[in-house]
């Protein structure tokens, strides 16, 4: 599968981002899906994660009430909405797919992970 980000960019303290991360080549519902993020000098973090049906979601404690994740698997998208932004979020996003997770399992390690996007910067300003 491959992976391509979009929605990064420069956006206030306080304001909202909507990141799409859109797959092609195999079925995208066959793939758990999560959203990392990297900022420099620091080790790459799991933020969300969903699980093939949608149904199932895990959260960071660090963006756990600000960011959703959500698919759609008819359009071969997962997204991370932010909100609620903080100058601590700027980084570099990435979205990746898990292949071996059950229908509604969710994938909580960066190791279970197979397929990952180029990445999506995101700045927030204060």
């Amino acid at each position: 599968v491959q992976l391509v980000e979009s929605g990064g960019g420069l956006v206030q303290a306080g304001g909202s981002l909507r990141l799409s991360c859109a797959a092609s080549g195999r079925t995208f519902s066959s793939y758990a899906m999560g959203w990392f993020r990297q900022a420099p000098g620091k080790e790459r973090e799991l933020l969300a994660a969903i699980s093939r049906s949608g149904a199932n979601t895990y959260y960071a404690d660090s963006v756990k009430g600000r960011f959703t994740i959500s698919r759609d698997n008819a359009k071969n998208t997962v997204y991370l909405q932010m909100n609620s932004l903080k100058p601590e979020d700027t980084a570099v996003y990435y979205c990746a797919a898990d292949s071996g997770a059950y229908w509604i399992e969710i994938r909580t390690t960066t190791r279970e992970y197979d397929y990952w996007g180029q990445g999506t910067q995101v700045t927030v300003s204060s």
